[in-house]
């Protein structure tokens, strides 16, 4: 990896306050979705512990940074995670900082550079961890093509090692009044094998969230939860006089009630 420059202000995380702050989003993600699944693959098994590491993803809701730290917090546990956001609202929310997030100006010289900076000193750091949604704006993940802007194309001409690994978030409604919140990691990119210039970085960056948004996609279509792995259960049932007659039944067969719309009763 390239030395990173001298100025670079990385955020001093608070354990204290990630962690109380952990412990309320859980149970809020629990109340607001029925469950967090994750897609079954190999992607993870491929990358060695404290390898830096970017996870770039897609940008369908304002709910991917609270999965990110479902994920973060679940499949990486041993390693130390940054992320960025405009500096505009880590001026309103400046306790964002204490939890790892550093402020970028998008579409501005002294921003990009900043955004270097920052970046290649977190990923020169052991398990330094970057989660991005360089897609910039909130999209639909079913719309292609996938565009993303230049800054991790540049970013990964400037690294000589690490992983970047694609993800991909879907918010789906199955069978429950309540969403289900899916994520699947496609094939990481071993930065290390390639020597590629800024706009091919970003050609092969973009293709492989597609893939991954697809596969996803698929997914989500099949509505079949043997094709995840249950990460957090969440909030079952219809609510109201429905619930009530089917919890009426269920006593009156001397079963016991599930409220999961999706089971009989």
């Amino acid at each position: 990896m390239s030395r990173p420059p001298r100025d670079a202000a990385v955020p001093e995380v608070s354990p204290a306050l990630l962690g109380a702050f952990r412990r309320y989003v859980e149970p809020y993600v629990r109340r607001h979705f029925h469950a967090v699944r994750l897609a079954r693959s190999e992607a993870l098994s491929q990358i060695a512990p404290g390898e830096p590491l970017i996870v770039y993803l897609n940008h369908p809701s304002w709910w991917d940074p609270l999965l990110g730290l479902i994920l973060a917090h679940r499949l990486f546990p041993e390693r130390r995670h940054f992320g960025s956001i405009e500096a505009q609202a880590l001026t309103r929310y400046s306790f964002f900082g204490k939890l790892g997030f550093f402020g970028v100006e998008p579409g501005t010289a002294g921003g990009a550079r900043r955004f270097l900076a920052t970046s290649q000193s977190i990923l020169a750091r052991p398990g330094g961890t970057l989660w991005i949604t360089p897609g910039g704006r909130f999209g639909d993940p079913r719309v292609r093509p996938v565009r993303l802007a230049s800054g991790l194309g540049h970013l990964a001409r400037r690294l000589r090692s690490g992983v970047l690994l694609p993800l991909a978030l879907e918010y789906p409604f199955w069978e429950e009044r309540f969403p289900e919140a899916l994520a699947r990691f496609g094939e990481p990119i071993d930065i290390g094998e390639l020597r590629l210039g800024a706009d091919d970085w970003m050609a092969l960056l973009a293709d492989r969230l597609s893939a991954t948004q697809d596969a996803l996609a698929a997914d989500a279509l099949g509505r079949d939860p043997a094709r995840f792995e249950p990460l957090l259960g969440g909030n079952a049932g219809v609510g109201g006089v429905y619930d009530l007659w089917r919890r009426w039944k269920a006593r009156a067969r001397g079963e016991s009630f599930r409220r999961e719309h999706g089971v009989e009763g």
